[in-house]
């Protein structure tokens, strides 16, 4: 089964010509109540003030649509001069069922829950999520491209309080508006607006405004307009220094290789954030010695192919409104900007001097700037970071087009791009996507083309859950195309990629909410002799269940012309030649909301000229809403024999995470992979004063299970570094 965005092949002629089309009528915008007088965010919505606002209309979104709700909930919304808020009143017919399974911070993991989705700027693509659970947790994230992307490292300001009595579950929520960032004309600001509640044992959502399961509950296209009157946020000054001190130990060869020794560096850092609304629509922020210690370890991949791995950003200073940032080339997982680039170095650390960042919206336009610099490493000279991105809405309130560019300078070498990008909703559900990229660098030849150094995408999809969802897609990347700020695994190919799939509602099941089969047809072809490179061609049947599982079943067929020879693991050589094999791959996931619970994805079949199998296993127990303890584990077994090669690759993830209330909270994460040999273990303890103030204790440890190099070598030391890091921030509001 797919699991990214497929896009699909357009001719620009078309898009000019649907590009007429409207987007289906709103209804009129519906006014929020401002409060009548003071309420306390405490979890007990008992205020005057509350019952003078009227409950908004829910609607069961699972698992029937439409469906009477088995418990009775209320939520009401409304405003002052300073914050938006909510409450909740979520009436339990067994009390004893609510699920709290965890009480860390920023983790929703199978709770009963209460959320609020708010497109500040009316978009129609782009929202912040607020959730809360039963016992009072937060979690908040951001969403972009109408749902398709989430992003759960971003946090903001804001409160929630909830209560657990005999009647079941009650909550408010508290968000200042200086949290938000929205326009507001002639005194009066609009906002889509989602709410949901969600009882976990019995997978049951209701939501405001009804949405029909053809869409997913969180896009921002299907929120309801509300206006709000007379409100403007404060501009608060918040100014966040920190200190650090620790120690590392890292393990290096002496100059005669006849031994290793450990070096023993302190560290003592002060760094300085700042963040200013320059306006309720505009937000600038500056850092000073930027310092990410807090920032959990990458889970470990192990590469089967031989192109580039993708790893997220998690750093908390690249957040607000990254998906501004996001210029996606579509399945071929290119981007010309990824802030992954700044700062992150394979195998160095590369400190940040500083930089400074600026999101928000100037009229019409959504605007976001990012200048960052990093020092000099090991005689590498520092490097220089910049990224200019603007966006507006265009044709109809659903459509927008956009510029970017991007630059990254390193000494005298220099490397600039910029994009043009254009979203249009043709009609319907049918959206039309085009993107054209090109860089400059100092290492291209005056020979180099246009066209050589450019990449573009043109997709044609219609976007929905119910009925017919397809995608077609193409993309060409030329052999010069370099975008140095950004991430592109592949160079110089052309891809055509088509998937279609037919949702299936199935209401009056006992057991199965609905079911969808599709089909997809990927070819990715090399620009130098026109050879298909990459193929991948599949049909499924994928199904989930009432109860909140799922799964799908899937058989595959592969085409690879490898160019040149690779390995796999450090283990297995895959010689250059022209393959074509398959395989049957089963997914099966239970419910989020049980206590204990895993997720299965096995696959079987042929591989280059060998086989493969794997098994991928991620259970997770909560043995108490203190304590969860994990684990990912993936096999792949590889034989090749007719060339008397083998394989037995092994990752292991151990996850424990740990609160004992809503203030301190603690994870250890212990991780293997088999094709590197190595252990590493990751501690992080947090206390949090309050938001934006925190004390940390980090500690992170290499180990090699492999420490024999060669018989007259020396051994290798079990431990190959380690840092001990305490670390305390402290936010000021002016």
């Amino acid at each position: 089964m797919p699991t990214g965005s497929i896009r699909i092949p357009i001719v620009a002629l078309v898009a000019a010509v649907l590009g007429t089309g409207t987007a289906a009528a709103q209804e009129a915008p519906l006014p929020l109540q401002r409060l009548s007088g003071p309420v306390v965010v405490d979890g007990v919505p008992d205020e005057t003030a509350w019952r003078e606002v009227a409950p908004l209309p829910l609607t069961m979104y699972l698992p029937v649509f439409g469906g009477m709700p088995t418990q009775r909930t209320e939520i009401r919304v409304a405003y002052d001069d300073e914050a938006f808020y909510a409450a909740g009143w979520f009436f339990d017919s067994d009390p004893s069922g609510i699920r709290i399974n965890s009480l860390y911070r920023d983790r929703w993991n199978g709770d009963d829950a209460f959320a609020i989705y708010l497109d500040t700027f009316n978009d129609n693509r782009n929202a912040k999520w607020f959730g809360t659970t039963a016992a009072g947790m937060r979690f908040e994230q951001l969403v972009s491209d109408d749902g398709a992307t989430l992003n759960g490292s971003w946090d903001t300001f804001w409160d929630a309080r909830s209560t657990i009595t005999a009647e079941g579950w009650f909550s408010e929520v508290r968000i200042p508006f200086s949290s938000l960032g929205f326009q507001t004309v002639g005194g009066r600001t609009v906002m889509g607006l989602t709410v949901t509640r969600l009882v976990s044992r019995l997978n049951e959502r209701v939501t405001f405004p009804a949405i029909d399961p053809a869409f997913q509950f969180r896009q921002p296209s299907v929120a309801a307009d509300v206006v709000l009157e007379g409100v403007e946020a404060e501009r608060p000054l918040y100014v966040t220094p920190y200190v650090l001190g620790g120690m590392e130990r890292v393990t290096r060869l002496t100059q005669d290789e006849t031994a290793y020794v450990a070096d023993d560096d302190p560290s003592r850092e002060v760094g300085l954030d700042l963040r200013y609304p320059l306006s309720s629509e505009l937000t600038l922020d500056l850092t000073v010695n930027t310092d990410f210690a807090q920032v959990e370890a990458d889970a470990e991949q192990v590469n089967l192919d031989r192109f580039s791995l993708f790893f997220p950003e998690k750093r908390r200073f690249f957040q607000e409104r990254s998906e501004l940032f996001d210029f996606l080339m579509g399945s071929s997982g290119g981007r010309l900007f990824h802030s992954r680039q700044i700062g992150l170095a394979p195998g160095v650390r590369v400190p940040i001097l500083g930089g400074a960042r600026m999101v928000g919206r100037a009229g019409a336009w959504d605007v976001g700037l990012l200048e960052m610099q990093t020092d000099d490493v090991d005689g590498v000279p520092g490097e220089n970071f910049g990224v200019f991105r603007v966006r507006r809405g265009a044709i109809n309130p659903y459509s927008n087009v956009g510029a970017m560019v991007t630059t990254r300078l390193s000494g005298d070498a220099h490397n600039v791009a910029y994009g043009l990008d254009a979203n249009v909703r043709v009609f319907g559900d049918d959206y039309v996507q085009a993107r054209w990229a090109q860089t400059f660098d100092d290492a291209d030849s005056s020979g180099v083309g246009a066209l050589d150094r450019a990449q573009w995408y043109l997709n044609w999809s219609r976007r929905a859950t119910r009925g017919l969802e397809y995608q077609l897609s193409t993309t060409r990347s030329g052999g010069a195309y370099r975008p140095e700020a950004g991430f592109l695994p592949r160079r110089d190919f052309t891809t055509a990629n088509a998937l279609a799939q037919w949702y299936v509602f199935t209401d009056d099941h006992p057991w199965l909410r609905r079911i969808w089969p599709g089909a997809l047809a990927f070819s990715t072809f090399r620009n130098s002799d026109d050879t298909l490179e990459s193929g991948q061609y599949a049909f499924w049947v994928q199904w989930e269940t009432k109860a909140g599982g799922g799964g799908w079943i899937e058989p595959k067929w592969f085409v690879e012309d490898v160019a040149t020879p690779f390995t796999i693991g450090g283990e297995v050589d895959i010689p250059a030649g022209h393959y074509t094999f398959a395989d049957l791959q089963l997914a099966l996931s239970m419910g989020s909301g049980a206590k204990l619970r895993t997720a299965l994805d096995a696959r079987a079949g042929s591989y280059f000229d060998g086989t493969r199998a794997q098994v991928i296993l991620t259970p997770t127990w909560n043995v108490s809403p203190r304590l969860e303890l994990g684990a990912d584990w993936q096999w792949t077994r590889l034989r090749f024999d007719e060339r008397d090669q083998a394989a037995d690759i092994q990752v292991v993830r151990l996850r424990a995470r740990a609160a004992a209330n809503a203030r301190a909270s603690g994870n250890a994460f212990l991780q293997y992979n088999s094709t590197t040999d190595k252990l590493a273990l990751s501690f992080r303890l947090r206390y949090n004063f309050a938001e934006g103030t925190d004390l940390w204790l980090v500690y992170d440890e290499a180990l090699s299970t492999d420490r024999v190099v060669d018989a007259d070598g020396p051994r290798l030391p079990l431990s190959t570094g380690r840092a001990l890091v305490v670390k305390y921030t402290h936010t000021l509001e002016f």
